[in-house]
């Protein structure tokens, strides 16, 4: 069966050890590329490696660390980046389109269903996207992290059935194999904890900016919208299509969860939340397992400066992330009414949009 395929690819696995191109790994890339789209699968890439491929040209001696410096480097090359792309495509016959992102274009509902619109005329031409982040334009607060959190974006963005993200090493281990020989890696991960986040560690290469802890992070948003992730290394031929078929050299992240509306996807991993409202254990218990919406007599604490329409974050009694959710109240209505049976909230304002303080369509968990 066909099926619609996000592929990262990050700056380590697309340029030399001293920077710059290195040509025959874009060549390979694409033909395992091509060989899953001439199946009929949609493949859609998220490539790093403008800054990587543009320093040495520049003329900076090594990976620029000022913000103004990786921003006139990605300049130069992400012009040769997508030169490349397209040259090693064009021997298969297929055309690509380059699609810049920042992190505020998650932000706005209306721009990202724009990008999606267009997403999907491109894959209904026969069109292979290529996604990177606008470095030009960034700034270090806003960036994706190497690309990973935004290669899960974009797979929950067109509710792709597959998230392959190439790194340097052959998955997830519970020690660093190169250090340690009696690591052992996870083949199959059916749930992120934080003994899965505690294996995680640093970046292991001084091109690329993303360790395997962004990784895993990519994993937990993508899963959370109901995208399977495979994590591991693509290097000889047929590689890219093992790890498609659930063989791969690396870890897969499963999940058993549907995909998300784009609202949904919005309000959980891209909406900037506002103010944090702290619940009671039996205002945890509806919102997360019994799907109610949280009422002014379970909120116990209030934090920060909202609007009514605004999304706030929804911490539980012992003080852990339960979700988030568009608030139906200024912060100062809230404070007044905090602990409140609904009776009691109808008495004391004058006059209310709703009585819940975040109804249920309106809230998404990410405990």
């Amino acid at each position: 069966m066909t099926s619609r395929i996000v592929v990262k690819i990050g700056s380590s696995s697309l340029t030399t050890e001293e920077g710059g191109l290195d040509r025959r790994a874009i060549s390979f890339f694409a033909d395992e590329i091509a060989c899953l789209a001439a199946q009929g699968h949609e493949v859609l890439l998220v490539t790093s490696g403008a800054v990587a491929a543009g320093f040495r040209e520049i003329g900076y001696p090594q990976r620029p660390k000022l913000l103004h410096e990786k921003q006139a480097a990605a300049a130069v090359g992400q012009a040769l980046l997508m030169q490349a792309y397209q040259q090693a495509f064009a021997a298969h016959r297929v055309t690509t389109a380059q699609i810049l992102l920042t992190r505020t274009d998650f932000h706005s509902r209306k721009r990202m269903g724009n990008a999606g619109m267009t997403v999907e005329e491109l894959l209904k031409q026969g069109v292979i996207p290529i996604f990177n982040e606008n470095d030009t334009v960034s700034v270090d607060e806003l960036k994706f992290g190497d690309n990973d959190l935004l290669s899960a974006l974009v797979a929950n963005l067109v509710k792709a059935q597959h998230l392959i993200i190439v790194t340097d090493t052959n998955g997830l281990y519970t020690a660093d194999p190169r250090k340690d020989p009696a690591a052992t890696r996870y083949d199959r991960i059916p749930e992120i904890t934080a003994e899965i986040y505690a294996y995680a560690g640093g970046s292991g290469s001084t091109v690329g900016t993303g360790g395997m802890r962004s990784k895993v992070d990519a994993a937990k948003v993508a899963t959370r919208g109901g995208v399977p992730v495979f994590v591991g290394s693509v290097k000889d031929p047929g590689d890219m299509q093992l790890a498609v078929d659930g063989t791969g050299k690396g870890t897969y992240f499963e999940t058993k969860l549907a995909s998300l509306s784009r609202k949904k996807q919005w309000l959980g991993f891209m909406s900037t939340p506002l103010g944090t409202v702290v619940v009671d254990h039996g205002a945890e218990e509806a919102l997360v397992h019994g799907g109610h919406s949280l009422l002014p007599v379970g909120v116990r604490r209030v934090e920060g400066t909202f609007h009514a329409g605004d999304v706030v974050e929804v911490l539980g009694p012992d003080d852990s992330l339960l979700g988030r959710g568009i608030v139906n109240y200024d912060d100062d209505q809230l404070r007044q009414i905090a602990g409140m049976p609904s009776g009691e909230v109808m008495k004391h304002l004058n006059s209310i949009h709703r009585l819940e303080v975040i109804h249920r369509d309106e809230w998404i968990t990410l405990k």
